[in-house]
């Protein structure tokens, strides 16, 4: 699924993945940009909620395609019991970032009638609120799900492992907000875990304005979609080698807020699709962009 060059860094067609060391597996969150229509995203992209009187519209995709054998941990923090069914889990070979909103409404049945989708529920009683449970793809093409209070068991098969795989995961009927715990994949003598993940939003001011961001807003339609997962950002105000956004370019852009941290060509698209700082979600306006 991953294919990892002699250094540990992991490499998936052209992207790459920050490691702290061998015994990282690179950040992990939620996807950003490729959320159900009532998610809100918060907390660096690890919590989910599923917002307004709905059972479903919550998908969320992992930030990154895991690996065989990675466990992938989560926490149930909200529940009702206004609804029937509960959590779903599976994975998928369909980038979250090639995907076109609004999303489907829910996993089952509307993405496992579809190819390259693969997902089975979690029984209600193990999805109450502060449950905690771990899910993973086996070599064999098997999804197998596991807590404290239950017993591994297998919920799927027939997974194709002939191509990259992230997680998906259903905010469906009485789960309403879940929190990504991370991952560990277990070798004979190491025990591989996933690092924290960046916080998205660095100042005092952004955390009171977007404690809870509708990630589902920022879609605008264009033909190429930005992601900020996976990338080190500043812990304040300030200038940064490379652009955020490509990490190739020098950041040469000043935004309102203070951050230098977009390069000429990326600014533009920010700009476009988004019209919020990177780092802060501090709103742009285009006569204030420097360098372009």
């Amino acid at each position: 699924m991953v294919n990892e060059s002699d250094n540990g860094t992991s490499v998936v067609g052209s992207e790459t993945s920050h490691k702290c060391g061998r015994s990282c597996l690179g950040p992990l969150t939620f996807h950003p940009l490729a959320v159900g229509a009532k998610v809100s995203l918060s907390h660096g992209c690890r919590l989910a909620e599923r917002t307004g009187a709905t059972f479903k519209n919550g998908l969320v995709f992992s930030s990154r395609p895991v690996k065989i054998q990675e466990r992938i941990r989560l926490r149930v923090e909200k529940d009702s019991f206004g609804w029937t069914g509960a959590l779903r889990v599976g994975f998928t070979n369909v980038p979250p970032s090639d995907r076109s909103l609004p999303l489907p409404v829910m996993a089952i049945p509307n993405l496992t009638n579809v190819q390259g989708h693969w997902a089975a529920p979690v029984q209600e009683s193990h999805c109450q609120a502060g449950s905690e449970l771990e899910f993973w793809l086996s070599g064999r093409g098997c999804v197998f799900v596991t807590s404290p209070d239950i017993k591994q068991h297998t919920v799927l098969t027939g997974v194709d492992l002939s191509q990259p795989l992230w997680a998906m995961i259903d905010i469906y009927g009485q789960t309403s907000a879940i929190s990504l715990l991370g991952s560990k994949k277990r070798k004979l003598f190491q025990t591989r875990r996933s690092c924290p993940a960046p916080e998205y939003l660095t100042s005092l001011d952004a955390d009171k304005h977007n404690s809870l961001i509708p990630v589902s807003s920022l879609h605008e339609n264009s033909d190429e979609c930005i992601s900020f997962v996976d990338m080190k950002f500043p812990a304040g105000r300030g200038s940064v080698k490379d652009c955020v956004v490509c990490m190739e370019k020098q950041a040469r852009v000043t935004l309102p807020c203070g951050h230098q941290c977009l390069c000429n060509l990326c600014a533009s698209k920010v700009l476009r699709q988004f019209g919020t700082c990177p780092l802060c979600r501090y709103k742009i306006s285009a006569p204030s962009l420097d360098g372009i």
